[in-house]
């Protein structure tokens, strides 16, 4: 009798767990997939009932992970195509498995049934621990899955340690029940490392998050004033509207001074008229509204710092990047350049205080190169220019951050003095 609950037993610890493997690793997302799970399940009980009519529970036990584990591993893997959460979820599974174990040795322990209850009792907590991991612990373990492989990893060691512990000082041997130090400490040990572990992990991710935090408020505060620039200059362009409208009543008003020879008024009245004219006009680059009024807004700024800005531009009137995206992106790589001029200019490098600016779009791709002169040498790191001094080298991330949303390259260089930055997005 007790043989054949022992059967019942193995077979419901062996559906117990590839039931969760299979919903931890996502692959009871759809029809097919849980009809290659049950497939694969039934293959993998039909090798088990086989082995049991072969050999004894202690030889079957011993070659358990090639015989159940493994064949489960690659049967995920082949289903989910993710090796890392295939063998989290089978190692995962494994710990389940063995809580279900230590539930019912503490009710055996606890209530007058004996110890050859020990099934019985396994078997009656089989249904509702299922149903309670589905409900609330695989939805936690599926999320791994938007991780990345790296920390999965971290997520992956304490049960493939607790795997490995099991097998060798348990099944294997019987260190554990000879009473070893080194056996009976090590779950105690894994439990203190991995805790110590978490808290250097954590540490250094809300390192990471306040870094991106800091950028993130930097990107705001730089795209609130890029569109407060936008707005000023979308104004300038209705008051420069506004004044080719009016040009007819100027017309009469220099006609009526030259018919009564008020020549001089009429040439102050004409020059009052290009100033307000030059210091409304938004010069047009391209077909791209927001790329001229940045363009505009920089030139002017170049222009007062002696710098002269060269722009080849051609852009339709809508492009592949957001309006946000492409004022940030445009508006650092043009800040820094115009910063770059400043401080060559201040060493007395004896450069031609020059910016030239090419953007364009091909193929539904945008393409953008600045040239400048830098005065000192630029250090770099990765590949990207990098600065000691507060406050700078957050433009050069935000530009970086861009280019990977748009899964577009980059290039910093510094060649004879000029520093050329490439993208491609």
């Amino acid at each position: 009798m007790m043989n054949a609950i022992s059967l019942q037993n193995g077979t419901a610890v062996t559906i117990f767990g590839c039931i969760l493997a299979a919903s931890f690793s996502g692959a009871l997302s759809c029809g097919r997939q849980k009809k290659q799970v049950a497939v694969g399940c039934v293959i993998i009980l039909l090798l088990q009932a086989v082995t049991f009519g072969m050999w004894d529970f202690e030889t079957v036990r011993m070659i358990y992970p090639v015989l159940i584990h493994f064949p489960l591993f690659l049967l995920l893997c082949l289903i989910t195509k993710k090796v890392v959460i295939s063998l989290i979820s089978v190692m995962t599974a494994y710990v389940c498995c063995q809580l279900r174990r230590w539930f019912a040795l503490v009710i055996v322990a606890v209530l007058p049934v004996g110890e050859a209850a020990q099934d019985i009792v396994e078997l009656c907590l089989t249904v509702p621990l299922v149903i309670y991991i589905l409900l609330r612990v695989s939805p936690a373990v599926r999320k791994l899955e938007g991780y990345s492989v790296k920390r999965q990893w971290q997520f992956a060691v304490v049960p493939i340690l607790y795997y490995l512990f099991d097998y060798l000082a348990i099944v294997y041997t019987d260190l554990y029940y000879q009473a070893s130090p080194v056996a009976l400490e090590f779950i105690p040990f894994i439990c203190c490392a991995s805790y110590l572990g978490f808290l250097g992990y954590n540490a250094a991710e809300e390192k990471k998050y306040m870094e991106q935090q800091l950028i993130k408020d930097y990107l705001d505060v730089q795209l609130g004033r890029s569109v407060r620039e936008l707005q000023e200059l979308r104004e300038i362009q209705e008051l420069t509207k506004q004044h080719r409208h009016d040009m007819r009543h100027h017309l009469q008003y220099l006609s009526a001074c030259i018919e009564n020879g008020q020549y001089d008024t009429a040439q102050k009245y004409i020059g009052d008229i290009c100033n307000q004219v030059e210091a409304l006009s938004v010069k047009r680059y391209c077909e791209n509204e927001e790329v001229n009024l940045i363009l505009s807004s920089f030139a002017g700024r170049a222009q007062k710092d002696g710098i002269r800005l060269e722009v080849r531009c051609v852009l339709p009137e809508i492009v592949s990047v957001s309006d946000s995206d492409l004022c940030v992106m445009l508006s650092n790589a043009l800040e820094n350049a115009v910063h770059s001029c400043n401080r060559a200019a201040e060493n007395g490098n004896g450069q031609k205080q020059q910016i030239s600016v090419q953007l364009f779009e091909r193929e539904k791709k945008l393409f953008l190169e600045v040239v400048n002169p830098c005065a000192t040498d630029v250090a770099f790191e990765n590949g990207v220019p990098v600065s000691k001094e507060p406050g700078h080298g957050i433009g050069v991330q935000s530009i970086c951050a861009i280019v990977d949303k748009y899964h577009g390259i980059y290039s910093f260089q510094v060649q004879e003095g000029q520093f050329i930055l490439r993208l491609s997005l």
